[in-house]
């Protein structure tokens, strides 16, 4: 059966993810990625496959461990340095020979650009951003789940007529695969010629507004509007500082410039999954909540009583953030101090 772009459908099997690497180690977001592939393999009756590209040989048995039931090392130990275009050439050249049913890699930085890539070479659908990913019992088609219309909505998309179905899934939107040491998979190496494309690494440039990484963050303090001004603002880097925590904003304090745009959680920014996040001058918007309700404990503080973020909050504290958080800080710097 022919589809449109000129690719089969007949003969294509198997769930594939790709691996995220991190300094040329396996990132933890992999174990969630692993998790969800495992899910959608199962409700397939098929096998699930993880492909780590340029990376050394560390880390490889427990992607096994993870629900992976084999695992292909392409170019090992040859990439430095992330380029987009060697990578997309790597993976697609796998998915040409392997034939994979579905494709599944991080809405990261890198995921979001190798696998558009990908997809184009390969003339394939893409949905991107996932938030959810199921197979439809019927039919057996991947069900891609995504925010849309600015948040108020979430859209359910089906790749019909072409293989592989692919797909970007937000990081901490599920929790990692369980591990499991009894597991036993296949590890398989592979080389390809690496084609250079029109890109060039000149340097690694680090993000200096941020001491703590956001999204490997385990507590995260995040500034709304209702922190009223630059200096309102500060006083949640404070607690952040005292804390250890990572700084957050909202999409409208990034516009009112109070911090930059690498500190924006939401639909537009990072999505994070800390284990205590804690919300200061936040109402709540759908789209901001999309991108931090899966932290494990919420911590909410808002003078409005009806606003949106006391819904999935834990502990919620109706009042003036001005007068809050720096209450907080200062008993946090007591209890810091007696220990």
């Amino acid at each position: 059966m022919w589809f449109k772009g000129g690719g089969k459908l007949a003969g294509h099997d198997g769930v594939m993810i790709l691996a995220e690497q991190k300094n040329g180690r396996i990132h933890p977001v992999t174990h969630e990625l692993l998790h969800r592939g495992r899910q959608l393999a199962d409700a397939l009756h098929t096998e699930l496959s993880c492909v780590v590209i340029g990376a050394g040989r560390d880390d490889l048995q427990e992607l096994i461990y993870r629900g992976a039931d084999r695992v292909y090392l392409l170019n090992p130990g040859t990439m430095s340095f992330f380029l987009a275009g060697p990578v997309a050439g790597a993976l697609t050249r796998l998915i040409r020979e392997e034939r994979p049913a579905v494709v599944v890699a991080a809405a990261t930085t890198s995921g979001r650009t190798v696998v558009p890539l990908a997809a184009a070479r390969l003339e394939t659908g893409l949905t991107a951003d996932c938030t959810e990913l199921s197979i439809e019992p019927e039919s057996k088609l991947l069900l891609q789940t995504r925010p849309a219309i600015g948040g108020n909505v979430m859209a359910t998309i089906k790749t019909p007529f072409s293989r592989p179905q692919m797909a970007t899934v937000r990081p901490h939107s599920m929790p990692p695969a369980p591990r499991d040491t009894s597991r036993h998979g296949e590890i398989i190496e592979k080389s390809y010629p690496i084609l250079s494309g029109p890109e060039k690494f000149l340097g690694f440039i680090k993000d200096e507004t941020q001491e703590v990484n956001l999204q490997e963050a385990d507590v995260v303090v995040t500034g709304g509007r209702g922190m009223k001004s630059p200096a309102g603002f500060k006083l949640v880097e404070e607690l952040a500082g005292v804390l250890g925590a990572g700084v957050g904003a909202t999409r409208a304090v990034v516009e009112l410039g109070w911090a930059p745009y690498s500190h924006q959680i939401g639909l537009s920014g990072k999505t994070v999954a800390p284990k205590v996040y804690i919300a200061a001058g936040v109402s709540g918007q759908i789209q901001h909540l999309a991108g931090m309700q899966t932290a494990e404990y919420i911590v909410a503080i808002n003078e409005d009583p009806e606003a949106m973020i006391f819904k999935v909050a834990d502990l919620g504290l109706v009042g003036d953030a001005l007068q809050i958080v720096p209450r907080l800080t200062a008993e946090v710097k007591k209890l810091k101090e007696a220990r």
